[in-house]
């Protein structure tokens, strides 16, 4: 299953708006990248259950006090994180994903962790299960890799729908003890800084859909990849629009700011504002908030955490 053709011409257009835009604006570029390192790391920790929130994980990544108890492990799991996510957004654009440079990036990820397991595949007698899925054996594990990565050297899908797959065989492969969902989420971006695009967050608050993604995927139905081709592609219209917005100068607000300004109260919780051809229902309750987009007849939801910037520009609103 791809990535249907409505959307596929949305990320078309996006993608050819988003190259003509980034000629000598590097630096823009990686001081996006950098401010986005701690809301990175927080979600794709969070989504392997890490108990940081995303201030303590702003708070580690600056080296300053946190005000609890927190596991080494965990500090570690954080930072590491951020140095694989940085050696990704300045590499990979020469780099290529191999073999080699995933051992590479997982040495890098266990540092200081579990340096038993770092930087090498499952050996003999090393099995382990997600959920009810038992991981195929060891001794597999290197044809599959072989497999994986000569599947996605040769696509014959579209960008995200190949994307999605390796991340889904890679999943399912399982080819490390510890690690392998951060290493996976790495490999998207990684795998699309390559090819000259912006690196994407997947949100733990979207932890459920994800999961069942490969669910379905390992039900046996090895052509069950929609749900997390849905999950990337919004995932990466949201990186580009927001970069979009900063190349061409747009004025940044936030959601708040937004829905007070111009918005139509539905009842006492609940804002709607739209645009020729979406819907937006927001949210609203202190400080935190939750974004549904609605367009056309599917409904398509991105959830954005609080003090998080929406960016305000004509594909958008």
């Amino acid at each position: 299953m791809s990535i249907h053709g409505v959307y596929r011409k949305k990320i078309d257009n996006l993608v050819e708006k988003y190259r003509s835009l980034i000629k000598a604006k590097e630096t823009l570029l990686q001081l996006i990248n950098e401010a986005e390192v701690s809301e990175s790391v927080y979600n794709s920790n969070a989504i392997e259950n890490s108990t940081l929130t995303l201030p303590e994980t702003e708070k580690i990544l600056l080296e300053l006090e946190v005000s609890r108890n927190i596991s080494v492990r965990e500090v570690f799991e954080a930072k590491n994180l951020a140095k694989v996510m940085e050696y990704v957004w300045s590499h990979a654009a020469t780099r290529t994903v191999n073999q080699e440079m995933l051992l590479f990036l997982h040495q890098m990820l266990l540092n200081s962790i579990n340096d038993e397991f770092a930087g090498r595949f499952r050996e003999k007698n090393e099995f382990v299960r997600v959920g009810s899925h038992i991981a195929p054996a060891p001794a597999n594990i290197q044809i599959l890799i072989t497999e994986m990565l000569d599947r996605y050297d040769h696509p014959s899908q579209y960008f995200i729908d190949a994307i999605s797959r390796f991340h889904l065989d890679f999943e399912t492969t399982h080819p490390f003890v510890d690690g392998n969902g951060r290493i996976g989420r790495v490999l998207i971006n990684f795998q699309l800084v390559s090819m000259g695009l912006p690196p994407i967050i997947l949100l733990d608050k979207e932890k459920h859909d994800y999961y069942a993604s490969f669910k379905e995927f390992q039900s046996g139905n090895t052509r069950a990849t929609k749900a997390l081709e849905k999950i990337v592609a919004f995932a990466f219209m949201e990186s580009i629009h927001k970069r979009i917005a900063y190349l061409e100068g747009r004025r940044i607000v936030t959601v708040r700011e937004y829905a007070e300004k111009r918005s139509k109260k539905l009842n006492r919780s609940w804002t709607c504002f739209t645009s020729s051809n979406s819907y937006y229902f927001c949210k609203i309750s202190n400080k935190n908030f939750s974004i549904t987009n609605f367009i056309g007849s599917s409904c398509l939801c991105n959830y954005i955490n609080s003090l998080i910037q929406l960016l305000i520009c004509n594909c958008y609103f």
